[in-house]
Parts: structure tokens; sequence; C-alpha cells
């Protein structure tokens, strides 16, 4: 009988214990998505931008993400930036480097709550968001404020 009592009480500490531990977050499978998801969603910024599921830009990059979805996600969201880019570089209106801005900016509000794990993808984000181009190529006039005011958008509810 005293075994019996003691076992329990083992099995009941070890329930206990258990339930106040968590999986960190997983990556959304909206998030998964390629870059033309992503270039697609991003065509309603400056409003609100939700990919699949009303899964918002911020929330593909989680605390302790594992390698293999971060690297899924990072990849899609720096081919959406670098299409964006191409489009702005070939003349694009000024909704492009809105767009460009929104994807960083809600990027960056998404990074911003992960301890430093998404740093490098924010920089290749903005490199990919902002590359002039070779030779005497720019990015378009007024493109600066229409990327600023994206960015805040994304940061605001991205």
């Amino acid at each position: 009988m005293r075994r019996t009592t003691i076992i329990a009480a083992v099995v009941a500490v070890a329930l206990l214990a258990g339930c106040g531990s968590s999986a960190p977050p997983s990556t959304p499978n909206a998030c998964l998505a390629p870059a033309s998801a992503y270039v697609d969603a991003l065509a309603s910024a400056p409003g609100e931008v939700r990919l699949a599921d009303q899964t918002p830009i911020s929330g593909c990059l989680v605390s302790e993400q594992d390698a293999g979805p971060l690297s899924q996600v990072g990849s899609a969201m720096v081919a959406a930036a670098t299409e964006l880019n191409r489009r702005a570089l070939a003349g694009a209106s000024d909704q492009t480097a809105v767009e460009l801005g929104y994807l960083v900016g809600a990027a960056t509000e998404g990074a911003s709550k992960t301890g430093g794990i998404h740093h490098d993808l924010i920089l290749r984000l903005e490199s990919a968001a902002r590359f002039a181009g070779q030779g005497s190529k720019q990015l378009p006039g007024g493109f600066d404020a229409a990327y600023e005011r994206g960015f805040a958008a994304g940061r605001s509810t991205g």
C-alpha cells in the first residue's frame, strides 16, 4: 500500500511539473509559402497585410525558431524583397516601395521579440529592398518617402 502511494505521488509531481513547461511557438504554415504569396499579400499595403489564415508577416518570425523553417521563411521573404526591388528599379509606382517598406517593417517588428536570432535576416531584407542596382541605376524619386510610409505601417500592423 505504501509503495502504491509513493508511486502515485511521484506520478502526480511529474504531471504537475509538465504542466508548467511549454514548447516554443512553431512557425505558422502560412509563413512557409513561396515568395509569390508574400508579394501577393503585400499588394494591400499600407493597409493590413495578412498571409493565408490571416497570419501577419511579423508572426512568421518566432522565438527559438528551428533552422529549417527559419531558412524557408527567410528565403521567401528575401526573394519577395528582391522581386519588389526589381520592379522598383524598373520604374514601378510608389506602391512597390510601400510594399517593400511594409515587408521590412513587419519583419523588423516580428524580429524585435525574438532575442536577436533574426538579426541577419533583417539585414538581408534591408539590403535586398534598397539595392540600387549596378552602374548608373538608381531607385526612383519618391522611393524613400513611400518606403518609410510602408515601413511604419508594417511595424504598426504587420
